[in-house]
């Protein structure tokens, strides 16, 4: 069962703790740039800076003593294992982590740092994540998915609680979309709390498995080819995208170029630093601001861990 605003408020009781509450910050630079009143909902400045923790701890707060013996099994791109393997942490579970062969080294450090034991399987995150499946039946670990699952949901709805505590009448909310377990729990508050606010899903054009789910009414499975690793999905996942068709106002794609030029717009003009995936709000706001005009916008920044090659390379690309 999906959960309910309820849930997702209840669920911030047991995560506040171990969580940060994130900044909700206003950026003149942007209102001037997109015409509208911007602010920035700053998740890159989360502990281990990704909105991801705060599923995790969700989610692993809630196992058994059954579970936490068995430990855990899970799959990331990297923000989603440093959320489960802080979570692991705090609640004395091991944690095994199956990541793509090229994981970001940051990512990686972050997550054997925090007690992660790393297997590196595939070329991509889906790769990973029907290794890490498979283990779960060979092994007997207890399975976190990244996406499909009600406590992860309830437990990432909590940053859009903070948003509109701090921005009452905020009208639009821009949020990245990979396994969608974010934009669901900003559906499901947003909505639950005024249903006027419309709520803007993205995802790169080089990675469009989410989207092109969501547009069909069907699971769909898609090339992935983006650099931007928090929305690096071949394909959606039913019980997200049962929410997301239900709740999601638009879903806009945009272009690696869009998401390079994001990345450095955040220096310039929030003086932020962004992982591509969270700068790919600010990407699509640009590419839709004509409707945008004159609103209340929230863009969600879901993280900030960028690495100095694709630093460097989205400089590279922005210059020319």
């Amino acid at each position: 069962m999906r959960p309910t605003l309820q849930d997702i408020i209840q669920t911030r009781k047991t995560i506040n703790p171990h969580i940060t509450r994130t900044p909700l910050h206003h950026y003149h630079a942007l209102d001037t740039l997109l015409d509208a009143e911007v602010h920035v909902k700053h998740e890159n400045h989360q502990r281990l800076g990704s909105f991801k923790v705060r599923g995790a701890v969700s989610v692993v707060s809630q196992f058994t003593d059954e579970d936490r013996a068995r430990g855990l099994i899970s799959s990331s791109t990297g923000n989603f294992g440093q959320g489960v393997a802080y979570a692991a942490s705090i609640f004395g579970v091991k944690a095994n982590v199956v990541v793509p062969t090229d994981v970001n080294p940051g990512k990686a450090e972050s997550m054997r740092l925090l007690g992660a034991n790393l297997i590196l399987h595939g070329r991509e995150f889906d790769e990973a994540r029907e290794y890490a499946e498979r283990l779960e039946r060979e092994k007997g670990y207890k399975y976190v998915h990244s996406a499909n699952d009600p406590l992860l949901t309830a437990g990432t709805g909590t940053y859009t609680l903070e948003i509109i505590e701090d921005l009452p009448g905020v009208e639009v909310i821009i949020v990245p979309i990979g396994g969608g377990s974010g934009a669901c729990g900003t559906c499901i508050v947003a909505k639950s709390i005024n249903p006027k606010i419309q709520v803007v899903g993205v995802q790169s054009e080089k990675a469009p498995g989410a989207y092109l789910s969501w547009k069909q009414g069907k699971i769909v499975e898609a090339p992935m080819q983006t650099v931007a690793e928090g929305l690096a999905t071949r394909q959606g996942y039913e019980f997200t995208q049962s929410i997301l068709r239900e709740l999601l106002d638009d879903f806009v794609l945009v272009s690696e170029d869009d998401l390079n030029l994001a990345v450095v717009m955040h220096l310039e003009k929030t003086h932020s630093l962004t992982e591509h995936a969270g700068a790919s709000s600010l990407a699509a706001a640009i590419k839709i601001k004509d409707r945008l005009q004159g609103k209340k916008v929230a863009l969600v920044v879901s993280g900030g861990n960028i690495s100095r090659d694709q630093l460097r390379a989205a400089l590279d690309m922005a210059g020319n």
